[in-house]
């Protein structure tokens, strides 16, 4: 789930999913505007749709491992020193 495997495609793994929320946090951002901004970024590279749950268990794994933070209800791409 977290890693790709024999069964699970890097596209899919959320270390995977978390590369690309982390490529689309260039700026603080809500997360109603970064969940599109991923979105328009799969669609433009045609790659499958990806679900809000899966979307926010990448989320809570990048939260997890100090990877983004939060502020005032803004994201932002953490520094990894907590």
């Amino acid at each position: 789930m977290i890693l790709p495997g024999k069964h699970l495609s890097p596209q899919r793994a959320l270390i995977g999913v978390g590369a690309e929320i982390l490529h689309q946090l260039d700026r603080p951002c809500d997360v109603s505007e970064l969940w599109d901004r991923v979105c328009s970024d799969r669609t433009g590279r045609e790659q499958a749709a990806l679900g809000y749950d899966w979307f926010l268990l990448a989320l809570t794994f990048l939260y997890s491992i100090s990877a983004i933070d939060e502020a005032d209800g803004l994201l932002t791409a953490g520094r990894g020193d907590k």
